[in-house]
């Protein structure tokens, strides 16, 4: 039977929960300076890439990878010594948090944020079907535990959130702050998943990684995105109790991790002095940063990432960011979010790319 004919493009609606959302994005113009994602300003070593380059040749493609990972979970377990059916790995640490949520949220469930803080989690959040209910940081973006026991009392949330480095803020949840959350999160007769982001982790002072174990409902996800230089991989991983871990597994789709991004992650973990180098190297260029911002007519939020959040005086952020982007250098312009306004984000990059953004920055401010 000939299909009939339309005289318009049939549109199949999507779900009224979602027909008012917006996606997440950040917009990529040609700059001599790109300053606006966060991503590391070098690339990976030499070295890492002839022996990816090498092991890729001998890669079978007409077979499926290894379906668990298992030697990348193995590296990630001996990287912060614990077993390997504590690792979750996936397709970015984005997707590690929507295998989270597609498991423990879901309609009729309620997922925890404390803003301002990362959009995706949100908004993967929604995208389940979970209810969202949105806590306020401090004034100086600190945790607020009135705030916390408020919100986990209120709505004994599935899932709660905390983002340590906070990703816009770059500022670091305290080892209190984080156990009296995770306290709360356990306590009651409706215990829930306390997770932390920790896509900056390795910048700060502090991880949540040390409090891991199968007793606690608590789990840390990381990336190889940053301080690894890998953001064109789209490698993620959590760290976590072997009863969420297992959980997670049977949600994840069937070989999700190809053999191309199994061998990218196994290989960077020999290279752990060269990351912690570079590390050391963000940190001191971060701190250096943040000292000759704040001798001009800036607000610096005090960051523990790789990554700072001003603020002009006197002066509006997108008027800022503009000015910034005519000297050709790019930020992230989160002057129009929520509780942010007229801030800025910079990502610290190279010691050139630094030296840049701070001449313009200073003919702006002047």
């Amino acid at each position: 039977m000939p299909i009939a004919s339309v005289s318009a493009v049939t549109r199949v609606p999507v779900r009224d929960d979602l027909s008012a959302l917006e996606g997440y994005h950040s917009p990529q113009v040609t700059v001599r300076v790109r300053l606006n994602t966060n991503e590391s300003p070098f690339p990976p070593p030499e070295s890492w890439r002839r022996a990816f380059s090498d092991e890729l040749a001998a890669v079978e493609w007409h077979r499926y990878p290894d379906r668990s990972a298992s030697a990348l979970r193995e590296g990630i377990a001996r990287l912060h010594g614990v077993r390997p059916d504590q690792v979750f790995v996936a397709n970015g640490s984005n997707e590690v948090l929507q295998t989270v949520l597609l498991t423990f949220a879901g309609p009729g469930r309620t997922v925890a944020t404390f803003e301002p803080t990362y959009q995706l989690h949100g908004h993967i959040a929604r995208l389940t079907g979970a209810t969202v209910v949105e806590g306020e940081r401090a004034a100086d973006f600190t945790l607020d535990l009135a705030e916390v026991h408020r919100v986990l009392g209120a709505h004994s949330p599935t899932v709660t959130f905390l983002c340590s480095p906070n990703n816009p803020t770059g500022v670091v949840d305290s080892e209190s702050d984080v156990k009296a959350t995770l306290d709360l999160v356990a306590a009651g007769p409706n215990p829930g998943l306390l997770v932390v982001d920790e896509a900056y982790g390795q910048f700060a002072d502090f991880s949540a990684l040390g409090m891991v174990n199968d007793d606690v409902p608590l789990v840390v996800s990381r990336t190889f995105s940053k301080t690894w230089s890998m953001a064109g991989a789209r490698l993620g991983y959590l760290v976590g109790p072997t009863w969420v871990v297992d959980e997670l597994d049977k949600v994840v789709l069937p070989y999700h991790l190809d053999a191309a991004k199994q061998i990218a992650g196994r290989l960077a973990l020999r290279f752990v002095d060269a990351m912690e180098e570079r590390v050391q190297f963000i940190v001191s260029e971060r701190e250096r940063l943040s000292a000759a911002m704040g001798r001009l007519s800036i607000d610096v939020v005090p960051s523990g990432a790789n990554f700072i959040l001003f603020r002009p005086q006197g002066r509006g952020g997108r008027e800022v960011w503009q000015g910034l982007l005519d000297r050709s250098v790019l930020v992230r312009d989160c002057s129009g979010w929520p509780r942010l306004a007229d801030c800025l984000r910079v990502t610290v990059g190279t010691a050139a790319e630094n030296n840049r953004f701070l001449d313009a920055l200073s003919e702006v401010m002047a």
